[in-house]
């Protein structure tokens, strides 16, 4: 998550930068820092974000679609996947350890990368998929 996508995310709450740090739990001085580029956005930071915004995209909707069914996962992988034994296969992109593209990411960052050019996140966040290296689509 960049700057830009940090303030889009906190005008899409309604928040001030005040409400942002009581939020996330954070000071205000970071939150400025995150809006203006000066520091990165750490990675539970975004996943806090993404959860909240989550919430909040997902009230009174129907289920979203499960990962396993849009990625035709076969049996093997789908039962090792945390996603299928948790039961949410609509919140994926949240859970760390999922086996996505047929494997385990090493981090967060390159795991929410893989998340953004996937079609379960931009159903969930209701948003127009982006164009990605390896998309096929």
């Amino acid at each position: 998550m960049d700057s830009i996508e940090f303030k889009k995310t906190r005008a899409a709450f309604g928040k001030t930068q005040k409400q942002m740090a009581q939020i996330l739990g954070t000071s205000i001085k970071a939150i400025h820092s995150y809006e203006q580029g000066w520091r990165k956005i750490p990675h539970h930071v975004e996943r806090q974000l993404l959860f909240i915004l989550a919430k909040l995209n997902r009230k009174g909707s129907s289920p979203a679609t499960n990962c396993w069914d849009v990625n035709q996962c076969p049996d093997d992988i789908r039962i090792k996947c945390p996603a299928w034994e948790f039961y949410s296969g609509d919140m994926c992109w949240f859970i760390n350890g999922t086996i996505c593209s047929g494997k385990v990411h090493k981090n967060w960052k390159e795991k929410i990368e893989t998340c953004r050019c996937c079609t379960v996140f931009h159903q969930f966040f209701n948003i127009e998929k982006q164009n990605c290296l390896d998309d096929e689509d």
